[in-house]
């Protein structure tokens, strides 16, 4: 009677036919990156070949973890925004990518705060071995509260002086006196920023862009419109305010869906851009480059900054200390200014 060879039932028998050890195999199949591409392909390539799965509820158990990390988008002043934002579907993509290459997966949780709780709930849900927030929206005092308890935890967002949190993103004040010097050197004096204040980024691009202002003599004092994240309420807003006043000759907006809504509303009226009113966005997402006419933007490099929320996630996880990664911003010239 004919004997059947049995496929490989653990990783030490795997790492028998693969010849090489334990730890190689169960780091091949998880994607770590430590691993050579060789040799993870070559692993990886055997496991199939024999009909091999790890039982990924025990091997988690028995590491202490999850295998999945919780991604936070808080939307406690803007409500109405939606994961389908321009911005946050360009850092999602690359955000799970790196997530995926170490293994990991992502939980994501858009989240309206309606009391303090709201981070302690996924932090303390057993269902994470680490949490990225996705901006701070207006609940900074929220994030620093659990910072000063929770170790494995980065912030998508504005740094500050003797802030707990660690955090990624751009030099926004930066950023805001980039877009604002730009206009002024083209000898635009009527300048106008878009954006709700609240948000501390959005908050650090108007004081970047007031202080590009206060430099030069003969700029008239800003205007500042507060508006919503939001496509449709943005253009409203962007649309009364034009109904009612002379137009500037230069807008900041604090996004670029808000510039956008700028686009469509200027448009609207007749008036031509640049010509008439420059539009300088902020972000410099997939799109800008597909209005009409196309959007000159501050860049944020989001991919780089998507890699470095999950390097220094993993960093504090393995209980290293780390520092807050505060990126160039960078002006994409195009048609609009």
């Amino acid at each position: 009677m004919l004997k059947l060879n049995k496929g490989p039932n653990t990783l030490a028998d795997l790492a028998r036919i693969a010849g090489v050890s334990v730890t190689t195999v169960s780091r091949s199949l998880a994607g770590n990156p430590v691993i050579a591409k060789s040799t993870r392909q070559r692993v990886v390539a055997l496991a199939r070949e024999h009909g091999f799965k790890i039982n990924q509820s025990a091997r988690n158990l028995r590491l202490k973890r999850t295998g999945a990390i919780g991604v936070i988008l808080p939307l406690g002043h803007e409500q109405q925004q939606h994961l389908s934002d321009p911005f946050f579907m360009s850092l999602l993509g690359p955000l799970a990518d790196a997530l995926s290459e170490n293994g990991y997966d992502l939980l994501l949780s858009r989240v309206i705060p309606s009391d303090e709780g709201w981070l302690d709930e996924m932090t303390d849900s057993g269902k994470v071995d680490g949490v990225i927030v996705i901006g701070q929206s207006n609940q900074t005092d929220v994030i620093e509260k659990v910072s000063a308890r929770y170790r494995p935890i980065v912030v998508w967002g504005a740094a500050a002086p003797g802030m707990l949190q660690t955090t990624v993103g751009s030099d926004n004040i930066a950023g805001g006196r980039l877009a604002a010097s730009h206009l002024l050197a083209q000898g635009r004096r009527r300048l106008a920023f878009f954006g709700a204040s609240e948000v501390p980024e959005f908050a650090a691009r108007l004081d970047g862009f007031r202080q590009a202002i206060s430099e030069v003599a003969d700029a008239k004092e800003p205007l500042l419109l507060p508006v919503h994240l939001t496509t449709e309420e943005s253009y409203s807003a962007i649309a009364e305010f034009l109904s009612g006043h002379p137009p500037p000759d230069g807008i900041v907006a604090a996004s670029d869906v808000i510039a956008m809504s700028a686009l469509r509303a200027l448009g609207e009226r007749g008036l031509r851009i640049p010509h008439d009113v420059a539009v300088i966005g902020y972000d410099d997402v997939l799109i800008a480059t597909h209005t009409n006419p196309p959007l000159t933007t501050i860049r944020q490099d989001v991919e780089r900054g998507a890699r470095s929320l999950v390097e220094l996630l993993f960093q504090r996880m393995e209980g290293k200390e780390v520092s807050s990664v505060m990126m160039e911003p960078e002006l994409v010239l195009r048609v609009s200014a």
